[in-house]
C-alpha cells in the first residue's frame, strides 16, 4: 500500500480516483481547492485551500507533510479547467488563465513537493490527447489545447529533472468523461469512475524508463 497524493480531489475525476484508491487501502492525501467532508468522512486526508496557481500554498502543503515525515508514493496532478472559445472572439486573460492552471499547476505541484516524493516514486499528470500536436485534426478550443500542450512539455522536462532521484514522470488521458468541465457529458462521454480506473491501471503499470510515456487511460500510446 502506498500514499498517494491528488490535486483537484473534490469533485469530477479527482474525487473518482480518491474514492477508488482508499476502498483498495491506499493513504490518499486530497488536495481540494475547496474542501470534502465527504472524503474527510471516509477517513481520507483532507487538504483544503490548494490552490495549484497558489505556490505559497503548496509549499505550506509541503511543510505539513515534512511535518510529520510523510513521502507521497504517487503524486497524481489532476486539478484542471476547461472552457470553450472561438476564434475572432478570444479572450486572453482565459488563455493565461488555463495556462497557468493546466501547464503551470502541475510544475508548481511537483516543484513544491519535490522534496516529499518518495525513492521510486510516479508522477501522473492528468492532461489530454487535445494537447497533442500529431493528433490535432480539428482545431478549436485554443486555450485548452495551448495549455494541455503546453502541459506535455512540462511533464517532459519533469521526466528528466525528477529520474535522476529514481521518480517517473507520465502523462495521462482520461478520455471523455462526464464532469462539471464537460457541462454534463453527452455522447459518448465516460463515467468519471471509469476514466479513474483506466488511470490507475496505468499508473500501476508505470515504471521508470528512458523515455516519458503519455497513454490514454485504457492503455493506448498517444503522439505527441
Amino acid at each position: 500500500m502506498g500514499v498517494y497524493l491528488i490535486t483537484g480531489a473534490e469533485k469530477g475525476i479527482g474525487r473518482s480516483l480518491a474514492l477508488a484508491l482508499n476502498a483498495r487501502g491506499e493513504t490518499v492525501i486530497a488536495a481540494c481547492l475547496n474542501d470534502s467532508d465527504e472524503l474527510r468522512g471516509l477517513g481520507i486526508q483532507v487538504e483544503p485551500n490548494i490552490d495549484v496557481t497558489d505556490m505559497a500554498a503548496l509549499q505550506a502543503l509541503a511543510s505539513r507533510l515534512g511535518e510529520t515525515g510523510t513521502s507521497i508514493d504517487v503524486l497524481i496532478s489532476n486539478a484542471g479547467i476547461f472552457r470553450s472559445d472561438r476564434f475572432g472572439e478570444l479572450d486572453y486573460d482565459n488563455i493565461l488563465e488555463h495556462i497557468s492552471i493546466n501547464a503551470l499547476g502541475p510544475l508548481r505541484v511537483c516543484e513544491a513537493l519535490r522534496e516529499r516524493l518518495a525513492e521510486g516514486a510516479k508522477v501522473g499528470i492528468i492532461t489530454s490527447r487535445m494537447g497533442s500536436l500529431g493528433e490535432n485534426g480539428s482545431g478549436r478550443c485554443f486555450a485548452y489545447r495551448l495549455s494541455k500542450a503546453a502541459a506535455n512539455m512540462a511533464g517532459i522536462n519533469l521526466f528528466h529533472e525528477l529520474k535522476k532521484n529514481g521518480v517517473t514522470v507520465m502523462m495521462l488521458h482520461p478520455g471523455m468523461v462526464a464532469t462539471d468541465m464537460s457541462a454534463g457529458g453527452k455522447g459518448d462521454f465516460r463515467p468519471p469512475e471509469e476514466a479513474a480506473a483506466g488511470l490507475i491501471r496505468q499508473l500501476d503499470t508505470a515504471s521508470l524508463g528512458d523515455a516519458p510515456e503519455f497513454r490514454h487511460a485504457n492503455g493506448e500510446a498517444l503522439p505527441w
